[in-house]
Parts: C-alpha cells; structure tokens; sequence
C-alpha cells in the first residue's frame, strides 16, 4: 500500500487522539511547508504540535496504520529543503519538547528535549560554568542540529554535533523506543547505532531526548580581525594558524562581499576584504598573548593587510552577531531575490585550491556570490543569489555541480553540515558509490513503508 495524503478516517483519527494539538489552520501549514531553503512552499495536510515522548510515539503509530508521511519539524531553521513535506503530509513539530530533564556539571553533561534551542540550553548551564559549543547560528533546536549533524563557528574547537551528543532516545516507526550511547564518555560495547540516527534527518526515527556533553567556559578570550588581499591568501593563512597548533576557539572567514552586506544590514565600518576572524580562548588573559603575537605573526606572513584585536566581551559579541548574520545580511541586499547556499568540506590542505577554483569560477560564469565559512575545518559557503527564473540559475547548477566534484576529486563531502535533504540527494551516489544501495537497505529496515521524511536524502534508485 503506498503512502497516502492525511485526510478522512486518518484525519479523523489524529484529531480524535490529540485534539487541538492537531492543526489543519491555514498558517499553520504555510509555517511548516518551508524552511530557509528558499524552495517553494508545500502544504502538509496537518500539524501536530507533540508535547511528549508518547506524543511522538502515538502520532507514528496513526501513520503507520493509516499510511501517512511524517516530517519532523522544530525551528524551521535548516537550508537544504529537510522540511518540505510531501503534500498531505504530517508535519511533527517538537518545537514544545523545551524541559531541560537534568544538568550533571560534575559529569558536564545535560539530557534535553528535542526542542531545546542551544541559545536556552547555555542559559541554563551557564551558572555553572558550562556551556554547549556548537553554534549553527540560527536559533536551532538540538534535535534538529542532531539531525543534520549541525556544527558552525566553534566546530573547528569543539566538534559537530555528533562529537557532543552521548546518548539518544529514538523513536522507531514500528513503535519500538529506543535508548541509544551512554552517559559513559567513551564505550566499546556493540555497534554504534546512536551515530547511525546523527545526520539521519528524521529518515530513520524520530529524537525525543538528548544527553550532550557540555564544556568549561573560557576565562579569558580575544580575537583577531585579519584583512587580506583574497581570499586565497586568506585560506592559506588559516591552514597556518591550524599547522601551528594555535588551537583556536573559531577561525572564520568571510569575503568582500559578506562584509558589505553585513556592513549595510547592522550599520557596521568593517573593511570591505576578504576577513578571518579567529578567536582564542586560555586560562587567562597573559597566557593568550604568546598564541595571539604567533597569529598576527602568521597572518601577516600570508599577505594580511591589517590586524586589529577585540578583547572586551561586547567587541567580541558584536563580532560574531555579524558573523552570524552574515546569511541574512546578504538576503536583505537582494529582497526578492532567491538564494542558494553551498556547504561543501575539503581537507585543510586543499582549502586554499578550491576557493581559488570557485572564485575563478564565478569570474568566469559572470556570477555575484559570497563566500564565507568555517574556514578553520575546511568548510565553506556560497551564497548564490539571482531573480527566480533568471537565465543566471543555469549557471549557477552548472558552476555549484563543478564545485561538488572538485570538492569530491580533493577527498572532501558534499556537505559539512548542512545535511542533503533535497538539494544535494543527486550528489550523494558520487561521493558514497555503492554504499549508497546499503543506505538503502537500512531505510527499508526501519522504515518499510518509507513514510519517515521520505524523497529526502537519498537518491532515486538507478
């Protein structure tokens, strides 16, 4: 039996089981058929608002009984069409799973419901001197962020999300919960199936519970603003700083075009030239001087134009509020244009060629895009924008279709943390060959009936 749109005895039976938690209101499904992705909005046939565990687990159960999609929803934050449902779909939203269940700080840990947002999360631990790192920038729930193996600016220091998730609970469309990893640092026992679930994008199971690894907050910080001729230069002197052991706590980078715009959207005089922002962190404000002088000293070698420092905490959280609203910087400097953004990852050597490689290849197509990311593990953005329907939209595929198999012919992936979703399944037999068959395989155990997310992640069968 195939997938069926949610309506009649289903309907019936959703609003019977969970009744004005399910909403068929016409907002309601305009908010949940879209994401930052820029496609075009789908309607699901309904919402439903979970506030449990059992929830989750009843609204699989309707679904499976009743063939019915189902696409899990939080922010609404992810980029790659994730969210876009099937019409008639059940969109899922754990937006109001929010307890934060325990805070351990001598185990420097926390369990949370999928709904937690980061920014909520560090408010929590933050009397204690703890604080969650990954930081995708978008107010991002932490079961989307497991989903997508989210990371952003502090990656480069403290690992993706999937380095800083212990233990999950799943829950399975055959009704099955269930609890995955430890609250143990490390363990040998078994196959590893919580990463499994990490970057599955809601395909296999449904997060319900989270316990993630929380860190020391820094005592002192500081970080430099390097301007560079090009961008490439600007490469080369990250890969420096990372050869050098400066172990820093961000290295970010972004082009002219990123600084214009942020410049325009937040009132800012930073230097319209490519940037690298790189922060660090140390047990006092002296002990970071000897790794800062080495820094300027690096990047000054690689042809930076300028160095400045920022010490005092609101000059570093203004800094990074920029970095941060770099993407919609650059959306508000094209209103009513669409938007594409890359996420592609290269090892730290070949950073500086493939930025030379996609530079060239913008001059070349013609093409007005930033480039901006996180430079420091070799991942990187472009943003390419241009009026829906234009002619430019054959050039840019053509051009980011170049990039994936550049970034793939240098050993790296397709996408450092965005996650596939829709716009990068056509890529991912070219990066994985015939493991992308064994993927397969593992979606059809789980999910016979293919109603988890489906048409996301992976390709059409060949």
């Amino acid at each position: 039996m195939t997938a069926a749109e949610l309506g009649g005895a289903a309907l019936g039976a959703f609003r019977a089981r969970f009744g004005e938690a399910l909403s068929t209101a016409d907002a309601a499904l305009d908010a949940h058929g879209r994401d930052e992705s820029g496609l075009e909005v789908v309607r699901a046939g309904a919402v439903l608002f979970a506030r449990t565990e059992a929830d989750v687990v009843d609204a699989l159960a309707l679904a499976r009984e009743f063939r019915v999609p189902v696409v899990p929803f939080a922010a609404g934050s992810s980029l790659e069409g994730q969210l876009i449902p099937p019409p008639g779909a059940l969109s899922l939203d754990l937006s109001g799973m929010t307890r934060v269940l325990d805070v351990r700080p001598g185990a420097f840990q926390a369990t949370v419901e999928p709904g937690v947002t980061y920014p909520q999360l560090n408010r929590a631990v933050r009397a204690h001197g703890l604080f969650f790192p990954v930081d995708p920038g978008a107010e991002a729930t932490l079961g989307g962020m497991a989903s997508t193996n989210a990371s952003g600016t502090a990656a480069v220091r403290y690992g993706t999300t999937r380095e800083n998730v212990l233990a999950l609970r799943v829950a399975l469309m055959d009704g099955r919960v269930l609890s995955l990893g430890s609250r143990a640092r490390k363990s040998s026992a078994g196959y590893d199936l919580r990463h499994l679930f990490l970057g599955a994008e809601g395909t296999l199971g449904v997060i319900t519970e989270l316990t993630v690894r929380l860190w020391p907050l820094p005592t002192a910080r500081l970080a430099l603003r390097c301007a560079f001729p090009d961008v490439g230069s600007a490469a080369r002197a990250a890969t420096a700083v990372m050869g050098a052991a400066a172990q820093p706590e961000r290295l970010e980078l972004m082009d002219a075009r990123g600084l214009r715009a942020v410049n325009r959207h937040l009132g800012l005089t930073e230097p319209e030239v490519p940037t690298l922002w790189i922060e660090l962190a140390g047990a006092s404000a002296g002990a970071l001087e000897d790794v800062r002088a080495l820094c300027e000293e690096l990047c000054r070698d690689a042809g930076a134009l300028d160095v400045r420092v920022a010490r005092q905490p609101e000059d570093l959280e203004a800094l990074w509020r920029a970095r941060h609203h770099a993407f919609y910087a650059l959306k508000a400097l094209y209103p009513g244009e669409a938007f594409l953004s890359t996420d592609l990852c290269v090892p730290l050597d070949a950073l500086p060629d493939i930025l030379t490689f996609t530079e060239d290849g913008l001059r070349a197509e013609g093409l007005d895009a930033s480039v901006l990311g996180h430079v420091g593990d070799g991942n990187f953005h472009v943003l390419f924008h241009a009026p829906r329907g234009s002619g430019d939209w054959a050039r840019i595929d053509a051009l980011y279709a170049r990039l994936v198999e550049r970034t793939l012919a240098l050993g790296g992936t397709c996408s450092g943390e965005h996650g596939v979703g829709l716009h990068k399944r056509r890529f991912l037999r070219a990066q994985h060959g015939d493991a992308v068959e064994l993927m397969r395989e593992v979606k059809t155990l789980l999910d016979p009936l293919n109603l988890l997310n489906p048409g996301k992640v992976l390709p059409d069968p060949a």
